[in-house]
């Protein structure tokens, strides 16, 4: 198989398996590297070849990152880098804008391209290769990051601007989404108070003005349902919307509805812990709503 469809996977987990699995259906030549075996194991499962040793990788004509930290995507690109061959690197990490203008830097320096592509979609966006994403490049580095993007996206990714910018819409993105998480609920909240079933106020709202896709499809499915099993940990949606605050307050601004709304995310975070499904935000702003109910104490979570 040709060099130039050579791909490498950094991170397997729940979006970065499913990412990898979609590349190599494409028919790229995928590589998966993660810390973790059983991770390895699982990707292994899909038919990806895996490796143990991140360096192995370097130098790999296209690099997709899924990874928990901007701290992790500071480690990894230099190793990527240290071998020459590496067209581009397609960060679909939730990063900061600073780290990717740097790693922006640092990969040009090395004749590659980076490009911060952080994506929404879910496992399900993933595994079928039907993910949006915001794109963050210069125009060179776009075009040369667009095969793997293509595979990812189905085509259904925009780019925002210069490198960061992705990262600062996609964190936009998703502290609105928590901030309607919030408001949602407690909304719910109030018709359940009146004696209203909040189905069906949900229903009749996401027909109206007020509604969004957290009132039409959130709250049925995985909130008044009690499963709460969205795949997306409540833990990541906390940072991502405390990331937003702070890339707010890096440019002055003070955004004071989505702080408040950031600060009702620590507090769920601390009454029902990191591992807690996002959508169990609605048991600490409406508890009567949810089956589940209020957590009983932070020590419980």
């Amino acid at each position: 198989m040709s060099n130039n469809r050579r791909v490498a996977v950094i991170g397997l987990g729940s979006m970065g398996g499913a990412m990898a699995s979609t590349l190599n259906r494409a028919g790229w030549d995928v590589t998966g590297f993660d810390p973790s075996e059983a991770a390895r194991e699982a990707a292994a499962g899909t038919g990806i070849s895996t490796t143990a040793e991140i360096g192995e990788l370097a130098g790999t004509s296209y690099a997709v990152l899924s990874l928990p930290s901007a701290k992790i995507v500071e480690a990894t690109v230099p190793v990527l880098l240290a071998t020459p061959g590496t067209i581009a690197i397609i960060d679909t990490t939730t990063s900061e804008p600073g780290t990717s203008k740097s790693m922006a830097d640092l990969a040009a320096s090395s004749g590659a391209a980076f490009v911060d592509a952080p994506v929404s979609g879910g496992r399900d966006g993933a595994a079928s290769g039907s993910l949006s994403a915001f794109v963050g490049a210069s125009k060179d580095a776009l075009t040369a990051a667009g095969p793997v993007l293509e595979a990812l996206t189905g085509g259904q990714y925009a780019h925002i601007g210069g490198p960061g910018s992705g990262n600062v819409v996609k964190l936009l993105n998703n502290v609105l989404a928590a901030a309607n998480l919030v408001s949602v609920g407690e909304a719910l909240g109030v018709a359940k108070a009146y004696g209203i079933d909040p189905a069906v106020a949900a229903t009749s709202i996401s027909n109206a003005s007020g509604g969004s896709k957290v009132s039409a499809a959130m709250y049925p499915t995985w909130v008044l349902s009690g499963t709460h099993d969205s795949g997306f940990s409540l833990g990541l949606m906390a940072r991502d919307a405390s990331l937003a605050i702070d890339v707010a307050r890096q440019m002055g601004e003070e955004p004071e509805l989505l702080a408040a709304a950031a600060g009702q995310w620590q507090h769920a975070l601390a009454a029902l812990g990191p591992s807690a499904d996002f959508t169990e935000i609605a048991r600490t702003v409406a508890p009567s709503i949810t089956p589940a109910g209020a957590p009983k104490s932070s020590t419980d979570a």
